[in-house]
């Protein structure tokens, strides 16, 4: 071999490499850089609905609106079958699942773990909402008002449960553990899934 002519480089490692580099920038461009316009956004939900069945006789149907993110949820209701000038105890529950009937709805609903209380305190379940009244003829319309629960994003209730119970709910007022886990507001009366309206 003659001296004078250095030996020849092969070409594949920088073929490789070029092609290495082509391919993670195209996976980066796939993964962060990509217009996402394919991608459909999920939309707003302004209103949904519950009915509410259950084994005692009581029922109805509630109403769930809210205007924009931030705004308060107004649940509007008519529930009837209820014992007459009753103070029944009204929550929303985590889950969905009627499966087992009411019971089946889970805890109530509570994403920040904090005990139970009244709508208007700063420590309570997202889903507490207190009480509702019915009137001399067991009927009860109610308008509740409540900047806790939102019907979009992480305190977002739709697909969830609303629970109205045999008892009154005491808000967690009274000198015993259950009264920060449920309000002592007794059995399940009615129940429904809390759903989008169209």
């Amino acid at each position: 071999m003659d001296s004078r002519y250095p030996p020849r480089q092969s070409k594949q490692p920088l073929v490789f490499t070029a092609l290495g580099t082509l391919a993670a920038a195209f996976l980066f461009w796939a993964a962060f850089l990509r217009p996402s316009a394919s991608v459909p956004e999920t939309p707003f939900v302004t209103k949904a609905v519950a009915v509410l069945q259950g084994d005692f006789g009581a029922g109805g149907t509630v109403v769930l609106t809210q205007a924009n993110l931030g705004a308060p949820v107004n649940v509007t209701g008519r529930l009837t079958g209820l014992d007459p000038r009753a103070l029944r105890g009204f929550h929303i529950h985590t889950s969905g699942d009627l499966s087992s009937g009411c019971a089946s709805a889970g805890a109530h609903f509570n994403p920040l773990g904090l005990t139970h209380g009244a709508p208007s305190d700063v420590t309570r379940h997202a889903g507490d909402l207190g009480n509702i009244l019915s009137d001399g003829e067991g009927v009860a319309l109610f308008s509740i008002e409540d900047s806790v629960i939102s019907l979009n994003g992480p305190t977002g209730v739709v697909g969830r449960a609303i629970v109205l119970h045999t008892g009154t709910d005491d808000l967690g007022r009274a000198d015993n553990d259950e009264s920060l886990k449920t309000g002592n507001a007794g059995a399940r009366a009615a129940c429904g899934v809390i759903g989008i309206a169209g």
